[in-house]
């Protein structure tokens, strides 16, 4: 790990330079993990409870969070406490292993492809005929780019990511390990006999600032694109089917499965697990709870939940009235005996 001292976090967080500004940390940790050496961080009120035990040496805290009017240890007041977390955390972040500018002796690299000089190319990477990689962009070990495939500057593939023929990556793209993009559209048509396979001709463009996690799935659309807008952050294991439109922004949690045509507009939140069906549109601002199944179009701003997915508030009426069938359906056996000893015997 690196090591700051709190003035350099102080001007790194635009604060006021704390007591002690020489004192150096070298780690971030919770409230309750935090060592001496570490800095932590305080977002809300609920958290007050656990500032008296902590050991950090510093403390970054929410604008809004009340401390007490006595609290002595060296304290950064910032508007947001997570993202001044990011910004330390990334200042202490050990560096990632990364191949050094050039190409390795083991990849092979087509004579048509086209890289500018400072791309770095690790071992083991393949990268077919008249494919376009930028300045500044970094292939870890065992990469295989296509044919035909374009990359922008300052992107990061790390180890065994496949980027298959004719794809085109923006810039400053993240794409994490044994992802694949450009694998066929999943279309097949019965014709009475057999289940007969659909050309799948597309293409996936990922455009500028998306971050994919690992052993992600986009598949290739059927004719025209599959498209992940700008800015959109997917964690791992997800799948995306053929043909979807991802509008800039959006927040695609892990394991979620995203049936094809379907249309995500900006800013969109998908908790984990969730599954949508096929040609189905959510529109701007939507989010769907963990374990939603979206069967149905969603509409802007609107936050859904359940199976089939629901208004959450309608979702939780719902879930709250199965909890208590199980003590409706005996209440209801004691009124048919009732009602039967009223009619006497047959």
């Amino acid at each position: 790990m690196k090591s700051l001292t709190l003035s350099q976090i102080a001007d790194l967080l635009s604060c006021p330079a704390p007591k002690a500004p020489d004192q150096t940390i070298t780690g971030m940790a919770s409230l309750a993990d935090a060592t001496e050496s570490d800095i932590t961080f305080l977002s809300s009120d609920a958290h007050l409870r656990h500032l008296a035990s902590t050991r950090a040496a510093a403390v970054i805290v929410q604008q809004r969070v009340k401390l007490p009017p006595d609290y002595a240890r060296p304290v950064f007041i910032v508007q947001d406490a997570d993202l001044a977390s990011a910004k330390v955390l990334a200042a202490l972040a050990p560096p990632v292993p990364r191949p050094p500018p050039g190409v390795d002796p083991s990849a092979r690299v087509a004579p048509s492809a086209t890289l500018a000089h400072d791309v770095a190319v690790g071992p083991n990477v393949v990268i077919g005929q008249r494919s376009t990689i930028a300045r500044n962009t970094i292939l870890h070990p065992g990469v295989i780019i296509g044919d035909d495939v374009t990359i922008g500057e300052n992107c990061e593939l790390f180890p065994n990511v496949v980027i298959r023929e004719r794809i085109s990556i923006g810039s400053r793209v993240i794409i994490h390990a044994s992802s694949v993009l450009g694998t066929d559209g999943f279309g097949y048509r019965w014709d009475g006999s057999q289940h007969v396979k659909i050309p799948q001709i597309g293409t996936v463009i990922i455009e500028d600032d998306v971050e994919i996690g690992s052993c992600v799935c986009i598949d290739r659309a059927k004719f025209g694109s599959t498209r992940v807008g700008k800015g959109t952050k997917i964690d791992n294991l997800v799948q995306i089917a053929h043909n979807v439109q991802i509008a800039p922004h959006c927040i695609i949690v892990g394991q979620t499965g995203i049936a094809g045509s379907v249309r995500l507009g900006q800013g969109v939140v998908l908790g984990g697990q969730t599954a949508v069906r096929d040609h189905t549109t959510i529109g701007d601002g939507a989010i769907a709870a963990a374990c939603s199944a979206i069967a149905e179009d969603v509409d802007p701003n609107t936050i859904v939940s359940g199976m089939p997915a629901l208004p959450h508030r309608q979702s939780l009426r719902e879930q709250a009235a199965l909890r208590r069938l199980p003590d409706l359906v005996v209440q209801v056996r004691k009124l048919q005996d009732e009602i039967a000893k009223l009619k006497g015997p047959s």
